[in-house]
């Protein structure tokens, strides 16, 4: 049985070390991976499943949020991940969203976000490690749940923005200690997830791989494989 292609969209500056922990973690759970940077040529083979990674914020006129000075956005990435889930979601293409594209799942069904969590969130305190110090936890019954099988769970945070209003069709599927949305998932689609913190740096711990393992089964069982460029193109 043919390995599922699943692509990876990342940053264009620094993107390649995120991607390669994702190829890593995908190779583990049996699928191939194909890095989506905007601005490149996408692949020819049609996709079985995307990853909507993390790295720069996304741009807040997007989803009507206030423009903060001194962070790293790129339109052009947000451009191809919008038209890349417009084109997923219809057709049930696994995606599993990791920190900044589980907002950005939640920004693509019309939800919106808060551009900067601890300014809502006052007490929550100003985290940030790739170590699993933050806990989480996780929704009974949720597909989070039955992914994961662990509740608490131990998470990385790496974020300063979080999901504030629910985008169409979307639960939460999980919360940190301070009450703030770490991951959301479609009532509805096959497989749509995201995550707030970043499995593609704990897949020593197996729950976390399990995310993978999950994506690469829901992908190997597509049945509307997508073209990239088609999406993109329109």
């Amino acid at each position: 049985m043919t390995r599922p292609l699943i692509g990876v969209t990342t940053s264009r500056h620094g993107g390649w070390r995120s991607y390669l922990m994702h190829r890593l973690a995908l190779q583990r759970a049996g699928a191939r991976s194909v890095r989506l940077v905007s601005g490149d040529p996408m692949p020819r083979e049609p996709l079985q499943g995307l990853v909507i990674g993390g790295g720069d914020d996304i741009g807040a006129e997007i989803y009507g949020g206030r423009v903060l000075p001194d962070v790293r956005i790129d339109p052009e990435r947000d451009a191809m991940e919008l038209s890349l889930l417009k084109a997923a979601i219809p057709a049930g293409l696994p995606v599993l969203g990791i920190c900044r594209g589980s907002q950005m799942i939640n920004v693509a069904l019309g939800g919106t976000l808060h551009t900067d969590i601890y300014e809502v969130y006052v007490q929550a305190p100003k985290m940030r490690t790739v170590l699993p110090r933050k806990t989480v936890s996780i929704e009974p019954g949720s597909r989070l749940d039955r992914i994961l099988r662990c509740n608490p769970c131990q998470v990385n945070a790496l974020h300063h923005q979080s999901v504030d209003r629910l985008g169409q069709g979307l639960t939460i599927a999980a919360r940190d200690e301070s009450g703030i949305v770490q991951a959301v998932e479609s009532v509805n689609a096959p497989f749509l997830l995201g995550v707030q913190w970043h499995p593609e740096l704990l897949v020593w711990k197996k729950p976390h791989q399990r995310l993978f393992a999950a994506l690469a089964e829901a992908a190997q069982d597509a049945t509307v494989p997508l073209s990239a460029a088609a999406a993109l193109a329109g």
